[in-house]
């Protein structure tokens, strides 16, 4: 076999499917130790998603004047929603069909969000008064950042031990060109 003609085509093939780099230019591995950097911005692109429905879903249920069980379970449902959509959306758009498409987003972000949802309305749960403010109070903005922070801080290394398994968000990596 031509050894050098077969290592011409893996540098080809790896160059046009993106295997070697990032479009930002950072390495990625399948398995092994994940970077923090990698781990921080595949968090960052899950807390958008979640942000986006807790935000709309705690908005939509006070606003409404629901209990807080229907406010918080529409919260977490469009926490989702808008999760994996936003992973939809660029799987899509790098040409995968709808049913790959959904099953990339499921396995990239499925734990990611529940983990955000989890420790988010727990925080707003356990602290005080802050399931009954309303939107006018400042405590009501004050609590739901301050949980999204919490809920960040503690998804990062979730997120880094999944990618550094080939797991999580490394899934979708291979579909940014």
């Amino acid at each position: 076999m031509d050894h050098e003609a077969h290592a011409h085509h893996d540098q080809h093939h790896d160059e046009h499917h993106g295997h070697d780099q990032h479009e930002h230019g950072h390495q990625h591995q399948q398995t092994g130790a994940a970077s923090w950097q990698t781990a921080v911005q595949a968090t960052l692109h899950c807390l958008t998603g979640c942000a986006i429905g807790e935000v709309l879903g705690m908005v939509i249920g006070t606003a409404f004047g629901w209990g807080n069980l229907p406010t918080t379970v529409l919260a977490i449902v469009l926490a989702f929603f808008f999760g994996y959509s936003l992973t939809l959306r660029g799987v899509l758009k790098a040409g995968l069909g709808l049913r790959a498409a959904f099953r990339v987003a499921l396995a990239a972000d499925t734990l990611s969000i529940a983990v955000m949802e989890l420790i988010d309305n727990g925080v707003i749960v356990l602290w005080p008064d802050a399931m009954d403010a309303e939107l006018a109070d400042a405590l009501f903005w004050v609590s739901l950042a301050l949980s999204l922070v919490i809920a960040f801080v503690v998804t990062v290394p979730v997120n880094k031990w999944m990618i550094g398994r080939g797991k999580g968000h490394a899934v979708v990596h291979q579909y940014h060109h």
